[in-house]
């Protein structure tokens, strides 16, 4: 089935990656499926079960170790299209929060998006041609209490791509940032438990990853999938930030 050349996913295994991924599978993309958790072989298997070439890279890519493995499996291949789609999220305030866990948010979301990009940006300058997908947030958009590293994090990763998106012009390669809003993901069953941000109602990962999916292969520099995401993005840079905080305490802070 794969004849397109290759695609690269990180955080592979669940949420909009998986559907990511499966897009890929079904658009005729020989795999790399990049993952750390225990769900990286089913996910692998139900991609392959559709007919995909399916590559697993088990690997940690908050570490440097784990973003050499995955580089290192994809050395010397030429590459089509990636999407650095890895990131988790940290809730608590952050003088709560153990430093050990901040740092290995920002390696996770910040340093191995940007080296990963950096290497994959060179290779695809070569080829002349490629497609990024970056996964950012709206969260990147507005004041983040209580969820304050990840809402940086995301705020970096918009920028970095909305910057690339510029420099790769007349390379062939194009670089397109995704910025959803709550999505029904298993991000939030990693630091966000016990929030309102937790219970509240999400857009599918499938719908998020398709709108995604087509911006990219538009060429678009970003995209924010869901109407009520789009009018958060909208009203964010004229909500006066003590208004943004008071909104994002509500959501994110932990019920007593």
């Amino acid at each position: 089935m794969a004849g397109k050349g290759l695609a690269v996913v990180t955080g592979g295994s669940s949420g909009i990656g998986y559907q990511l991924a499966r897009i890929a599978v079904e658009e005729g993309y020989s795999l790399v499926l990049c993952a750390h958790g225990d769900d990286l072989d089913k996910a692998a298997g139900q991609l392959r079960r559709l007919g995909g070439e399916v590559d697993a890279v088990r690997a940690d890519l908050s570490t440097r170790h784990g973003v050499e493995a995955l580089w290192s499996h994809l050395q010397g291949r030429e590459i089509e299209l990636f999407f650095a789609n890895a990131g988790l999220a940290l809730g608590d305030p952050f003088i709560e929060q153990k430093w050990e866990d901040v740092a290995d948010r920002i390696d996770l979301n910040v340093k191995q998006t940007t080296s990963m990009i950096h290497k994959v940006g060179r290779v695809m300058r070569a080829q002349g041609r490629g497609r990024i997908l970056v996964t950012g947030s709206i969260a990147g958009q507005v004041p983040g209490p209580h969820n304050a590293v990840y809402n940086a994090t995301k705020a970096y990763v918009n920028g970095l791509a909305w910057a690339l998106s510029d420099e790769f012009k007349e390379t062939g390669v194009t670089i397109t940032c995704l910025m959803p809003g709550p999505t029904d993901t298993p991000i939030y069953d990693k630091g966000l438990e016990d929030t309102a941000l937790h219970d509240m109602p999400k857009v599918d990962p499938d719908k998020v990853a398709r709108e995604g999916w087509d911006a990219m292969m538009a060429g678009k520099v970003d995209v924010v999938p869901d109407p009520a995401s789009r009018l958060v993005s909208l009203f964010s840079g004229v909500t006066p930030k003590a208004i943004g905080n008071r909104l994002n305490e509500m959501m994110a802070k932990r019920r007593d």
